[in-house]
């Protein structure tokens, strides 16, 4: 893939708002041409149709990288992560497989990223702990759903929340905070124009980016959907139940009630429910490596 070495890339010299008007200059494929393009990679390793595939889901790459901002790491590198994960969800692609680019990009692309963070970050300081891992890439989106994304040191209650929420003790919580803080970058933060109001977020975003990340989004969803419907067939009735009842519906079943219903205790309830848990994840993780996707921790 040797046409690779002439992608536009995001660099402190250059400036983001350069790069992020240099990829918008590449048009969105529609499904028709993003096949052709494929097939021609699959078939006959095209160079050309694969740097085509990838030109056109720069502004994706670059709009999940922005998601990835609260991390203190240059906002250049972690874009430039994006770009390898979209290269090698582009080397992978499979167009017989039935979905599009854009929602296999999308799990290579924050894999990508993610992997460049936890070698960027101290992994001794951090834990290795999937609860870990787990709190320190999801921190931020637990402070936004109780409204204390702007605190600082979040106040106890929040705390405690989140610990309960994310299965983590209260002071990884608070340790976690401070290190995250203070690094963040808003996409409203002007980029250079010549009046000084431009924003990150206005070269990011137009109506034809929006369409493909919608799609995507949505698409992406489809196909979760599909993996969870698939892998439920690996739990026996009472697992699929009591999981359902306890993690998939809007207002959980309490271990309390559960226990009535099956006679047996609140403990035996919680160990069916983690067991038949790890068995779904476990079993989605298999299917979706059957289908070329890969499945961050």
């Amino acid at each position: 893939m040797s046409n690779y070495a002439n992608l536009p890339a995001p660099s402190p010299e250059q400036g983001l708002n350069r790069y992020l008007q240099e990829i918008r200059k590449f048009p969105l494929l529609e499904p028709e041409e993003e096949y052709m393009l494929a097939k021609r990679w699959v078939d006959h390793e095209d160079s050309s149709a694969a740097h085509k595939m990838v030109t056109s889901h720069l502004r994706l790459a670059a709009k999940i990288a922005m998601g990835y901002r609260g991390y203190g790491l240059p906002q250049a590198e972690v874009i430039s992560e994006a770009n390898v994960g979209l290269m090698q969800a582009v080397k992978r692609f499979d167009p017989e497989k039935g979905f599009r680019l854009a929602t296999y990009a999308m799990w290579w692309i924050r894999a990508s990223i993610q992997e460049y963070i936890l070698r960027s970050w101290s992994l001794v300081k951090l834990g290795t702990t999937s609860a870990q891992k787990k709190l320190f890439f999801n921190l931020r989106k637990a402070k936004s759903k109780i409204g204390a994304l702007e605190e600082g040191d979040l106040r106890p209650e929040h705390v405690q929340k989140i610990a309960t929420d994310l299965n983590v003790t209260e002071d990884e919580v608070i340790a976690m905070n401070r290190r995250l803080s203070g690094g963040d970058a808003s996409l409203n933060a002007t980029v250079g124009a010549e009046d000084g109001t431009a924003q990150w977020q206005d070269w990011l975003e137009d109506e034809d980016a929006d369409q493909a990340g919608h799609y995507a989004e949505a698409d992406e969803l489809s196909v979760r959907r599909e993996l969870l419907e698939q892998a439920m067939a690996v739990l026996n009735d009472r697992e699929r139940d009591i999981l359902m009842q306890r993690r998939l519906v809007d207002e959980p079943v309490t271990l309390e009630d559960l226990s009535g219903q099956y006679d047996v205790s609140r403990e035996r309830i919680r160990q069916i429910e983690v067991r038949a848990f790890e068995k779904l994840q476990a079993e989605m993780r298999k299917l979706a490596a059957e289908k070329g996707m890969v499945v961050p921790a």
